[in-house]
């Protein structure tokens, strides 16, 4: 986890361009697309607007009018785990696709278009954990940050750092900066000097039935008023709130058991 907050500006609107290789949207794709409108909707505030429904039913969320994040329909017939999915900006999708497959990754969907949206690809790494990559068009991206419920940070969660980042750097030419610890594996990948997302080695504390995944933080105003709207809401804790350098976290999942992660950001 770092201090660093995306593409945002001190008003909470984030930058109309993502530079290649940020983190532009994240996307989840359920079971129960109106069940988990409604978990999400009284979470974090979000209204829904219809589209692009190129992959089936979608829905973007929006704060303040402005998108946040998607949740969209997993195919019947689809049996992968329900999990959020960051997408990280790419100038030219096709090309990003290849260096992928080309690194050790694999391409899962795509590359396709989005109706007017955009282009996108989803991919996985060589590890197995999944991530998108979006060439955008008229759906630019995450269009607030820095507010709560917003996406405050991703964080790759995988046996060990060093071999998978290698990966990522070339695929989207970050830099790595590890962090320097006896029994902390943990490296922060950085575009143009700026911390852009993590990783983080856990060895055999990952789950099991999940694998190498991606995990969003998503901001909120009170830690402990929102861990307990979630449970009432039908989500579960997965690691209570403790304090951390970078705020008040906690580990929890949706009803439909997407993982992601609360901060209540010391600022």
């Amino acid at each position: 986890m770092t201090e660093a907050r995306g593409s945002a500006g001190g008003n909470g609107e984030a930058h109309a361009r993502y530079t290649p290789g940020t983190p532009c949207w994240v996307s989840l794709m359920v079971h129960g697309v109106a069940a988990t409108q409604e978990f999400y909707g009284s979470l974090f505030g979000w209204e829904f607007r219809p589209g692009p429904q190129r992959l089936g039913p979608y829905v973007r969320a929006l704060l303040d009018g402005r998108e946040v994040a998607g949740i969209g329909r997993l195919p019947p017939d689809r049996h992968l785990p329900i999990a959020w999915t960051p997408y990280f900006a790419s100038d030219y999708v096709d090309q990003t696709a290849e260096t992928v497959r080309l690194c050790g990754g694999t391409l899962g969907v795509g590359p396709l278009d989005a109706e007017e949206a955009g282009r996108l690809a989803i991919c996985s790494d060589p590890s197995g954990a999944v991530f998108g990559v979006w060439q955008a068009a008229a759906h630019r991206g995450t269009g607030i940050a820095g507010v709560p419920g917003t996406p405050a940070w991703h964080e790759l969660r995988t046996l060990e750092s060093e071999s998978v980042a290698k990966f990522y750097e070339t695929v989207f030419g970050y830099e790595k900066e590890p962090v320097v610890s006896a029994d902390h594996d943990y490296l922060t990948l950085r575009l143009d000097g700026r911390p852009v997302v993590g990783i983080h080695g856990v060895g055999n504390s990952l789950p099991r039935d999940r694998g190498p995944h991606w995990l969003t933080y998503f901001e909120v105003t009170d830690m402990d008023t929102a861990v307990d709207r979630l449970v009432d809401l039908g989500g579960h804790v997965l690691k209570p709130a403790h304090d951390s350098a970078h705020g008040r976290m906690a580990t929890v999942a949706d009803p439909e058991g997407a993982r992601f992660s609360l901060i209540q950001s010391g600022r």
